[in-house]
């Protein structure tokens, strides 16, 4: 299976989420990760914008999650995906994104690691 992710996250004030869409041959449908999704990534306030940065750092783990959720046809009644917390802890979000995302990322200097020739 081919899932799509185009590249139109955005936040959504009146559900307090960041949506994005998905795509699996004709399915279209939209994402939905909850401002309180985003605690565990998230020291501090919670911002709209703090989320969206959220998101950015942590697409490959979120992606796989909705992947997830979409073969296991975990959608809600409007036939979306909503990402919650638990999702979110979940150990079978996959090892690799787990390293790319937790361990790439430097979080002390806020930067991806330079690249070494």
């Amino acid at each position: 299976m081919l899932f799509t992710f185009p590249e139109d996250a955005r936040w959504n004030a009146d559900a307090q989420a960041v949506e994005f869409g998905v795509g699996i041959g004709e399915y279209e449908g939209v994402v939905r990760v909850s401002r309180q999704g985003f605690r565990r990534f998230i020291d501090g306030t919670v911002t709209p914008e703090r989320c969206l940065e959220a998101y950015h750092l942590h697409r490959t783990r979120l992606e796989l999650v909705v992947e997830r959720k979409l073969r296991n046809r975990q959608l809600t009644d409007d036939g979306n995906v909503e990402i919650t917390g638990r999702d979110l802890r979940s150990s079978r979000t996959g090892a690799t994104a787990l390293a790319y995302t937790d361990h790439a990322y430097n979080r002390n200097a806020g930067s991806w690691p330079q690249a070494r020739s």
